[in-house]
């Protein structure tokens, strides 16, 4: 079984997988750390030197690379279920988890974690132009995330999530 962990940036889509992952020994995959190493460049390069629509069409492959894999929770980016019908292919394909989170709390964690010149899409905002811009991002994605067959609240979610929450699906 896949498991696709969806959500916006600062979700804990990263941190919950590999916990997740380790304790149920499974397969652990970050999406975008996997396009990274493949790209020889960080996502930030990749948008900047070759735009997003290139990232989204190598993103799409490689997700789709992954149809044969054993037991594996995926670690999915945060537009990824937004382009190339990536969502209907993940849900067709495996369990999807959304992980869910205010607008509030997504720019707390990523104002906390200073992570934001990390993040192509946030590189060059302030806290008011970041708090408008997850607004935003999060209204249109929103349609998306919520076609997942599991919906968590991600700031309740904990180590026992998985057993209790995801493994009974």
């Amino acid at each position: 079984m896949l498991f696709f962990l969806i959500g916006f940036m600062g979700s804990g889509k990263s941190h919950w997988g590999k916990l997740w992952a380790a304790e149920y020994k499974i397969g652990f995959i970050d999406m975008d750390a996997e396009i990274e190493i493949a790209e020889r460049k960080t996502v930030s390069e990749i948008f900047d030197s070759k735009g997003e629509e290139y990232f989204r069409s190598v993103e799409a492959e490689l997700l789709r690379s992954y149809v044969d894999l054993d037991s594996s929770i995926i670690a999915c980016g945060g537009g990824t279920p937004c382009f190339h019908k990536n969502m209907k292919w993940m849900n067709d394909h495996g369990l999807t988890i959304y992980l869910s989170a205010t607008p509030e709390e997504i720019l707390r964690r990523l104002m906390k974690a200073q992570q934001q010149n990390q993040r192509p899409l946030i590189s060059k905002l302030n806290q008011a132009e970041l708090l408008f811009f997850i607004q935003k991002k999060m209204k249109e994605r929103e349609p998306f995330y919520g076609q997942a067959n599991i919906i968590l609240d991600s700031f309740s979610v904990t180590e026992h999530t998985f057993e209790e929450k995801v493994l009974p699906y």
